[in-house]
């Protein structure tokens, strides 16, 4: 690891090798990682506070799946349109009609409990890996790697040129200002959609809006880091523990953690087994895991 005075040392000599390895290739993926991260913080606080559900989160409620589906379509297919519009655009229909099959999946039990939440969510899911898993074999060929869309299937941060790099950054940015933007309607959807609505809440058109913002947010997330699980569950539930449940302080400091958690995961995934490398969603699935299972086991008591 380097120390800040060797860092600023590589900055000021971009003629040595080691300066060209950390500045074009290891600083722009670890900041990338942290934009990830945040993303999907953000992503899984809007969806826990939508649903006032504590185990609402882009991977379990299908959102990141769905994004999925519409990526490798955009990857796999010879579309009319340029490729660069149709990644973003694809997955983000895809995340969007997810979420609303899941949530219309669990309304067609007559609850919205969480057991049908995750039941609908867990259903969703595995059609839609199902359908990836078809459009992979179906549509590759030799001109497509199968390797590397299985790759990002499975999570990873590619290293972005600083120009990607840029965009991804302003794009979290706005998907901060964006999440802030929703923070009080969360807060008064907390106490019920009657209370809501006294105070002067449109609840089904905020909800419209909130859904489609985490859609879009979960969607950029995905077109850059491709399935990566449980770190929106994760990173705003310890913001919520430390923090308190009050979103304007929770968006901020979710989007932190969860930059911390997808930081420290790929460099994880870097030095475990080298020179090989393993995918980023495996690593935040086997941390993610016993954090769902503690979160489910707690609301089993408190219900």
């Amino acid at each position: 690891m380097l120390s800040p005075a060797e860092f600023l040392a590589l900055v000021a000599d971009p003629s040595s090798p080691m300066s060209h390895l950390v500045l074009q290739w290891r600083l722009p993926r670890v900041l990338a990682a942290g934009c990830v991260g945040a993303l999907l913080a953000l992503g899984g606080a809007i969806f826990q506070g939508v649903f006032r559900n504590p185990l609402a989160e882009p991977y379990l409620l299908g959102s990141a799946g769905g994004a999925a589906v519409g990526a490798t379509v955009a990857l796999l297919v010879v579309l009319p349109f340029s490729a660069t519009l149709a990644l973003p655009l694809l997955a983000f229909l895809g995340a969007w009609g997810a979420t609303w099959l899941v949530l219309a999946m669990a309304r067609m039990t007559g609850r919205s409990s969480i057991a049908a939440l995750l039941l609908a969510g867990v259903a969703v899911a595995a059609v839609l890996a199902a359908m990836r898993s078809f459009l992979m074999l179906a549509l590759s060929d030799e001109t497509v790697s199968l390797q590397a869309v299985l790759s990002w299937a499975l999570g990873g941060v590619q290293t972005p040129s600083w120009r990607e790099l840029a965009l991804l950054v302003a794009l979290t940015g706005g998907a901060v200002v964006l999440a802030q933007s929703l923070a009080r309607g969360l807060d008064l959807l907390g106490l019920g959609e009657g209370v809501a609505e006294s105070f002067g809440l449109p609840v089904r058109r905020f909800v419209a809006l909130a859904v489609l913002a985490a859609a879009f947010i979960v969607a950029v997330s995905t077109v850059w880091g491709g399935l990566v699980g449980f770190v929106g569950l994760m990173a705003p539930h310890i913001a919520r523990w430390r923090h308190g449940p009050l979103h304007r302080g929770l968006m901020p400091r979710a989007a932190a953690i969860g930059a911390g958690l997808v930081m420290l995961c790929d460099g994880l995934a870097r030095a475990v087994l080298p020179p090989a490398e393993i995918p980023l969603g495996l690593v935040t699935a086997l941390i993610g895991g016993p954090f769902f299972l503690l979160i489910l086991a707690r609301e089993v008591r408190r219900g």
